[in-house]
């Protein structure tokens, strides 16, 4: 890794958040290690049948180390886990820490497409997924992304193997390994980006450690607290907000669910008397109806978490009614800031809030399109810095140079208001991006692969509002002749799938236009396109 991979924060402001003791000099290897010393033979992880202690996570850790070791795999070099719901993610993003090796975290939706591109960008030599899941052959991806990816050297596999390495066959005797500087690169996450592939964020073990602590502190959990993981556990608010990690650092267990439908989510929750879960508000819809129709109300729930994408006051006030805990609003992003209602906040901020910061070194600014700052109260483009948000993207100096102002301010891509409380109300997102239920699209990547097709001149992707999903995607296609619409319409998916494209990300509805309206300079004018989807019409 050089010096341009991992943007510092200045020298002043590293010294001021470990005095006052955010920063507290502990990498996430030994924070692991110093909970199994305190929690020992209490579980960790609750994966189906398996259950793992604090020292059996403990241990796995120091034996997948030094099986990674074992391999070649020096500390500095990147390691892409693309794994669902499973004990071994954290098993193996453990091993990566103690080891110095740099976990990328990917999704299970994600295919050849962004798995290359990550691959490509972070100098990968190392590739960890499952055998299947939900139906998906990772192994055919795997030999797919080997193919494009020139710096791959490893394929490693939890289950069946085939011709890769099969993850159970790298443990081995632990090794004794330098402690590594907590000041330094952790891990990499995955920006929901709006021009193209994802940037990659680069997290500190100081960093992510103090957002995880205060996130855990905030939020109330304890040694009492089981967490449901039904959210993807490498995204970062079921990771870290306060999610898995929060759970492990306040003595808690969690319980790995194989996905977030209420049926499977309803017989954990029984089964563990679940204390605490994350939803997007997609998911908490399904839940609501689904307890509605069975009458449903868990005496273990003492609290749903709801972020990742806009929660609408009228959802918001069903939670407390219908499953009979308490609810909190999360609006955060894998870049850094985090802002969460407190658990003693009435309805008013409950409801109709996104809340506010975990730190009081948490700075915003809310903006015009000309950088000033907007009226209190008046809707704006956030600006954020502090002691756990990214100072520049991973490998990215050109990108870096729109993202950040030149005195170290992100520049989130939201607008929101923010009010004299200090809490914030989100209106919406500034970028050019979709957000599905949690999963962020950008349409310029998108748009790129459609005009790859022969018969398109032109594409233009917009968001639809959607009851289920908050957001679902439309894209209107110019076409360079005259082509039968909807035979058309089912090739263009295709085609997509066929570029190795994730399924979220292909469009759920298809409209063709003679030509895309354009604005004077001769953009796009995506919000007449969005206009036009508000008059009823039968998707195709």
């Amino acid at each position: 890794m050089s010096g341009a991979d991992f943007t510092p924060w200045p020298d002043e402001l590293a010294a001021r958040y470990r005095q006052l003791g955010y920063w507290q000099g502990q990498t996430l290897g030994g924070f692991l290690r110093e909970l199994a010393e305190r929690h020992g033979e209490r579980p960790a992880v609750i994966c189906g049948e398996r259950q793992w202690s604090y020292r059996e996570l403990d241990e796995r850790a120091d034996r997948l180390a030094a099986g990674l070791h074992g391999l070649g795999v020096a500390a500095g070099e990147c390691v892409v886990v693309q794994l669902p719901n499973c004990a071994e993610f954290f098993a193996l993003c453990f091993a990566c820490f103690r080891l110095g090796a740099i976990p990328v975290l990917a999704l299970p939706g994600h295919r050849r497409a962004e798995i290359s591109s990550l691959c490509g960008l972070s100098a990968a030599t190392t590739y960890v997924i499952a055998d299947q899941h939900e139906g998906h052959d990772y192994r055919q991806l795997a030999r797919d992304v080997r193919r494009l990816s020139p710096s791959l050297r490893h394929v490693i596999v939890a289950g069946d193997a085939a011709e890769f390495i099969a993850l159970d066959t790298l443990y081995a005797e632990p090794l004794a390994l330098p402690e590594r500087d907590p000041g330094a690169l952790a891990l990499l996450q995955l920006s929901g980006g709006s021009t193209g592939t994802p940037k990659l964020i680069p997290r500190s073990h100081d960093d992510y450690l103090y957002s995880v602590r205060a996130s855990a502190d905030i939020c109330g959990f304890s040694q009492r607290t089981v967490f449901l993981a039904t959210l993807p556990v490498a995204h970062n608010f079921p990771l870290s907000s306060p999610g898995t990690l929060g759970t492990l650092h306040a003595g808690g267990y969690i319980v790995l669910a194989p996905r977030g439908d209420a049926a499977t989510a309803f017989a954990l929750i029984d089964q563990h008397q679940v204390s605490h879960v994350a939803l997007v508000p997609a998911l908490l819809l399904l839940w609501l109806e689904a307890a509605a129709r069975e009458a449903r109300r868990f005496e273990s729930l003492r609290l749903i978490q709801v972020g990742g994408a806009s929660l609408a006051p009228e959802l918001a006030q069903r939670v407390r009614p219908q499953f009979g805990c308490a609810l909190q609003q999360v609006f955060g992003m894998a870049e850094g800031l985090v802002n969460y209602t407190r658990l003693d906040d009435d309805d008013e901020r409950c409801l109709r809030t996104q809340g506010r910061p975990i730190s009081p070194d948490d700075e915003l600014r809310v903006v015009d399109d000309e950088d000033r700052d907007v009226a209190a109260g008046e809707a704006g483009h956030l600006l954020t810095r502090g002691p756990y948000t990214i100072r520049g993207y991973f490998r990215a100096a050109e990108h870096n140079s729109r993202a950040f102002t030149a005195d170290g301010w992100y520049r989130s891509g939201d607008r929101v208001r923010l009010r004299a409380d200090g809490y914030l109300q989100v209106v919406g997102r500034a970028k050019d991006q979709i957000n599905r239920g949690g999963e962020k699209i950008a349409a310029e990547e998108v748009e790129h692969h459609l005009l790859s097709h022969p018969q398109v001149r032109n594409a233009a992707l917009v968001s639809l509002p959607d009851r289920w999903l908050g957001e679902r995607s439309c894209a209107f296609i110019e076409l360079r002749s005259a082509a039968g619409s909807i035979p058309l319409a089912t090739q263009l998916k295709l085609h997509l799938r066929s570029r190795g494209l994730a399924e979220y990300k292909i469009p759920d509805r298809i409209e063709f236009v003679d030509s895309l309206p354009l604005t004077a300079p001769g953009k796009v004018a995506k919000q007449v396109l969005r206009e036009r989807l508000l008059v009823p019409a039968t998707p195709l």
